[in-house]
């Protein structure tokens, strides 16, 4: 039976899921916990939440869902063990992140997600799989990386491949050489003239699917590819247009599909 200490009520939604609602505005579903006394039970184990949705043995949270052992956290989702978190989602056992999602035994964080026991990052986006970094700041598109401290404004790293930093590495410092693509603007028409091949709003969408500045870099093959990993999309397709002895204005690669497309015909029809 409900405790004497908790008033809790029993409704339907429009769709006949039966749902235990206390005063502070938390519910629990009888079809989420399998049956109405799990449900129950669930419900009566937070402890000073509030407008919590399908929670269970957490404590002083708000507007989070389907969380269990968390504390002090708002708005979250599908998380477990975590501590002064907001904004999360399918993370466990972090504390003082917000923004994050599907990370674990982070601590500080930002806007991180599928990290793991990192600390004190900030402001990073679209970063996977990465382990023990710390205090990194406005870190973007990184992948792997491990072990990494103070990092700040690494934008655009698509990967850690093929970057030098040993002294006694046979690969010399700096930005890898620029590659020449032949007729650049007769192939970069017809790779991109090709069925649904240009999407002027993603660099790269798929291996046969590109924007303008895509194309150019994916043409280029890895030697392209590690221009782009150095400096970054646009940067690197403008080189490539550059060094292939036929400069394109950077505008060029932020038009619709379709002006991009006739700008595209128009150097290879005037090449030809």
């Amino acid at each position: 039976m409900p405790s004497a200490e908790v008033k809790t009520t029993w409704t339907a939604d429009a769709n006949g899921v039966e749902w235990i609602n206390d005063e502070n505005g938390n519910r629990c579903s009888a079809d989420y916990f399998g049956s109405k006394e799990a449900a129950e039970r669930a419900l009566l184990s937070l402890k000073r939440c509030t407008n919590c949705v399908n929670c269970s043995d957490c404590s002083r949270c708000s507007g989070c869902s389907d969380c269990s052992g968390c504390s002090d956290c708002s708005d979250c989702s599908g998380c477990s063990g975590c501590s002064d978190c907001s904004d999360c989602s399918g993370c466990s056992g972090c504390s003082d992140c917000s923004g994050c999602s599907d990370c674990s035994r982070c601590s500080g964080c930002s806007g991180c997600s599928d990290c793991s026991r990192c600390s004190d990052c900030s402001g990073c986006s679209r970063c996977s799989g990465c382990s023990r970094c710390s205090d990194c700041s406005r870190c973007s598109d990184c992948s792997g990386c491990s072990d990494c401290s103070g990092c700040s404004n690494v934008a655009w790293l698509h990967s850690k491949k093929d970057l030098k930093g040993d002294p006694d590495s046979a690969t010399p410092p700096g930005p890898p050489p620029i590659p020449r693509i032949e007729n650049i603007h007769q192939r970069v028409y017809e790779a991109a003239s090709a069925p649904r091949a240009l999407d002027m709003g993603s660099w790269h969408s798929c291996n046969t699917t590109h924007c303008r500045a895509g194309w150019v870099v994916h043409l280029a093959g890895e030697a392209g590819y590690a221009l782009e990993r150095f400096h970054n999309t646009a940067l690197a397709a403008q080189l490539i247009y550059r060094e292939s002895g036929t400069p394109v204005s950077p505008v060029r690669f932020y038009e619709t599909n379709e002006e991009a497309l006739a700008d595209m015909k128009r150097l290879a029809e005037i090449g030809a």
